[in-house]
């Protein structure tokens, strides 16, 4: 059985306060009580000091001054002026325990026996009885002990006094119990309102609520209710995210999917392009098996076989290129780059080539840093500029600008060449697509400069589009972080 956090409290509170107060209670009318009878002892210790002095004045003042024959004759009387002197009852024995001011034959209680026995010892004693207290002290003369003086002190006054205040302590006690558990109750059920809050909220958490509020409190329940909160905005963001996870596995399945159609005509696409170029290569053959003796046969098998073999090469390369970019993607090693060395680099690379089709250039560049592969910017800039020539114009030109804006670094590469048509500007990234698919195999061209390009810009953290395209040309834009 659960028992309540408020029921708890309340009955801790009342235990301890009344522990508290019946504590304080005790130590406070123990003090009292200790403090009454070390009073009375003072008191009655310089009453028996005054007794032991008007004892001896009075003795000095006698014919026969020897003790025990004025105790003897006197001592009643001397007892008498003694009690009118303290307002005291007093009694006095001799040397020997024997009374001296009242005859009596019953014999003294023991108690009161064993006391005198005491203050016949040299030794001041005292005896509690009821509201009564007995105090023997012993009488000196000359340095010796001759009797014992008895004042017999009413506690009943003192005894009045502590009765009082304990009957006060008792109502007060009450009453600061009663105040003390209202404030103490009102103040630590704001504490079980809390905890009974956090509690609801765990509650809602467990039933899938994640709407946890935070207590106003500046203190560590406060705070365990702000972590309440931020675990559940965490377990509700985690859900969501799994749910987000859900989603992009379906996804990833679905582009799964696409991409083993992709695959098989990604393997047809290369089969076909490869077949086109040894299809010629075999023709010509052939033909030479034929016509032996046939020179200019000869001569255009040589040079046929040259360009179809050096157009397989750079189909084997770019591919092995594209499947070296998934494979090997953690092989790059990024360093600061300058742009404008770069591309001049792949500029006189590919100087030869324009002078061949007659290509002007242009230039417009100024220093930038990029922080990428050198070996992929230099792969990605060749592909570009090795399209803008081969599917250029005759006797047209080639412009290559850069420029540093927004902390990007933003690289344009214009051609004047013969276009893409609107229709098929979302395909030119695929792997063997190509606009005009006698001009590639005219120029070389297998459709895969524009896929590499597009994947190595991708890897290094920068972006490839089309930016414009007409009958006056081709636009590409490349951009990437500034370093």
């Amino acid at each position: 059985m659960t028992i309540s956090i408020k029921l708890k409290f309340s009955i801790f509170l009342a235990v301890l306060l009344l522990l508290t107060v019946f504590l304080l209670s005790l130590l406070v009318l123990a003090g009292i009580k200790q403090n009454q009878q070390a009073q009375a002892e003072q008191y009655l210790a310089q009453q028996a000091a005054t007794a032991n002095t008007y004892f001896i004045q009075t003795l000095m003042a006698e014919a026969s001054k020897v003790p025990q024959t004025f105790l003897a004759s006197k001592g009643e009387a001397f007892a008498e002026q003694l009690a009118l002197m303290t307002g005291h009852t007093v009694v006095l024995y001799d040397g020997n325990g024997r009374l001296l001011n009242r005859q009596s034959g019953s014999p003294l209680p023991d108690n009161l026996a064993k006391t005198l026995a005491f203050a016949l010892d040299r030794k001041a004693a005292y005896l509690t009885e009821g509201d009564s207290l007995y105090y023997l002290s012993p009488l000196w003369t000359g340095g010796e002990q001759v009797g014992v003086v008895q004042f017999n002190y009413s506690l009943a006054a003192n005894q009045t006094f502590y009765d009082e205040i304990r009957r006060l302590f008792a109502l007060m006690g009450a009453g600061v119990f009663v105040l003390s558990f209202l404030l103490a109750y009102v103040y630590f059920n704001s504490f079980a309102a809390s905890i009974i809050r956090l509690n609801l909220a765990i509650d809602g958490i467990r039933d899938g609520r994640f709407d946890a509020e935070t207590l106003p409190r500046r203190d560590e329940i406060g705070e365990l209710s702000e972590g309440i909160r931020a675990m559940s905005s965490q377990i509700k963001k985690t859900l969501r995210d799994n749910e987000a996870e859900r989603e992009k596995l379906s996804l990833a399945v679905h582009k799964l999917s696409l991409l083993d159609r992709q695959q098989k005509q990604f393997i047809g696409s290369v089969t076909h392009e490869f077949k086109t170029p040894l299809t010629s290569i075999k023709a010509y053959m052939d033909l030479l098996d034929m016509y032996p003796d046939d020179e200019q046969l000869l001569v255009n098998a040589k040079a046929a076989v040259q360009s179809e073999t050096q157009r397989l090469y750079e189909m084997v390369e770019k591919v092995l290129q594209l499947s070296a970019l998934d494979k090997y993607e953690f092989e790059f090693s990024k360093e600061k780059i300058d742009v404008r060395e770069a591309i001049h680099a792949v500029l006189h690379s590919l100087k030869g080539k324009m002078e061949k089709f007659g290509i002007r250039l242009d230039t417009d560049l100024t220093e930038a840093y990029v922080e990428a592969d050198k070996d992929s910017m230099t792969i990605l800039l060749v592909n570009l500029l090795d399209n803008a020539i081969k599917y250029n114009k005759a006797n047209g030109r080639i412009h290559v600008r850069n420029e540093l804006r927004d902390g990007k670094v933003i690289i344009e590469i214009a051609d004047t060449g013969i276009g893409i048509p609107d229709e098929v500007k979302d395909k030119i990234f695929e792997p063997f697509y190509t606009v005009d698919k006698n001009r590639s195999r005219e120029n070389g061209g297998a459709g895969l400069g524009l896929s590499l390009a597009k994947q190595y810009a991708d890897s290094q953290g920068g972006t490839l589009t089309l930016d414009r395209t007409g009958s006056e040309g081709t636009s590409f834009i490349l951009t990437f972080p500034a370093y």
